[in-house]
């Protein structure tokens, strides 16, 4: 099960997070996001635990803990969607045009 964690302090490193999780079974990956640019954490990560009954009890256990001075927000990760983000690649530019794609309309 995926399991999406929430509230992070900038100085969570994954080691911790793993730690934290290991406490309720057996952990198979952990990743923090961050910034493509500065490398600082967005602010969550992942935690990937194999067994359904194991991830459970590290939800409801960790979540609304505290983890380096930040309460954690914990619940079973959402399936990604196409269109993640608000982000809306046909919207159309400030003038009125397509982005760009109307290249005859000057």
């Amino acid at each position: 099960m995926n399991i999406y964690v929430g509230n992070l302090s900038r100085d969570t490193a994954e080691a911790d997070l793993r730690q934290a999780f290991e406490a309720h079974g057996q952990v198979a990956t952990v990743s923090i996001i961050k910034d493509k640019y500065s490398g600082e954490s967005k602010g969550f990560g992942f935690v990937e635990m194999p067994t359904k009954a194991e991830a459970d009890a590290a939800i409801t256990n960790l979540n609304g803990k505290e983890l380096n001075g930040r309460t954690l927000n914990i619940s079973e990760a959402r399936p990604r969607t196409e269109n993640r983000g608000g982000r809306d690649r046909d919207r159309r530019d400030s003038r009125g045009g397509s982005g760009g794609l109307n290249r005859n309309r000057w």
